[in-house]
């Protein structure tokens, strides 16, 4: 039978203030989270246009992007960025890698997800649009992407709460965020049974927050939302 004594007193030490380190290590991971998420919408819908677009030879540039990409491990693609570069002489800080190499790994997701949303956009829209004699980029900002988007902004919020926790691989790198928080703890404590039950806890809670945010952004972002009184 298993006999074991949870104790959670250690987190609040005096001495080392280890709740005071988690709470830290998850402010770092909202933070990458937060500049991942931006990057990677602006390059994804970059991606997406160009993916949707009539230049043959771009297109099929995509198509290899996202397919490495996708095929890839996140941490092969970190690893690459922060060790493999400063091989070659070129180093970069670890949250830069670890920002960069997020961003570029959710572009690639979020790609295809814009792409689809984009293709559900009925032709009749556009044809209308042309009609009015509107400017190409009106079509495409103004017609074309806002109803794409909205149509699969839970697609979009569900890939960038994963990506929040994918940064948990950024540990590996000696990003101090909250798993690597509490992988120190434990080496010192030897409790890591307490710590990661609290870490999950803790994973849970950003999760919700980053939902929520993304929720509001949605319903900020899409008048027609607030009209019809749905949610994303």
């Amino acid at each position: 039978m298993l006999k074991y004594q949870f104790d959670f007193s250690f987190l609040w030490d005096p001495e080392n203030d280890y709740a005071l380190d988690l709470l830290h290590g998850a402010w770092l991971t909202l933070q990458l989270s937060a500049v991942a998420i931006v990057g990677g919408f602006v390059l994804g819908t970059s991606l997406a246009i160009v993916r949707t677009g009539s230049i043959g030879w771009a297109r099929r540039i995509v198509v290899v992007y996202v397919e490495i990409i996708r095929n890839t491990p996140l941490l092969v693609q970190t690893f690459w960025l922060f060790f493999g570069l400063a091989g070659a002489g070129y180093k970069i800080t670890a949250f830069s890698a670890a920002v960069i190499a997020m961003s570029l790994n959710v572009a690639a997701y979020s790609s295809e997800i814009i792409r689809a949303g984009i293709e559900s956009v009925r032709k009749g829209q556009i044809e209308a649009a042309d009609s009015l004699g509107l400017s190409r980029a009106s079509v495409l900002f103004d017609v074309i992407l806002p109803p794409a988007i909205e149509r699969v902004m839970p697609a979009l919020i569900s890939q960038y709460v994963l990506l929040m926790l994918a940064t948990s691989i950024m540990a590996q790198i000696s990003v101090e965020e909250l798993m690597a928080a509490a992988s120190r703890i434990t080496s010192e404590t030897f409790r890591g049974f307490e710590i990661f039950i609290v870490v999950a806890g803790v994973y849970i809670v950003l999760s919700v927050v980053v939902r929520l945010v993304l929720r509001g952004v949605g319903w900020l972002a899409f008048p027609r939302r607030r009209r019809l009184g749905t949610s994303l």
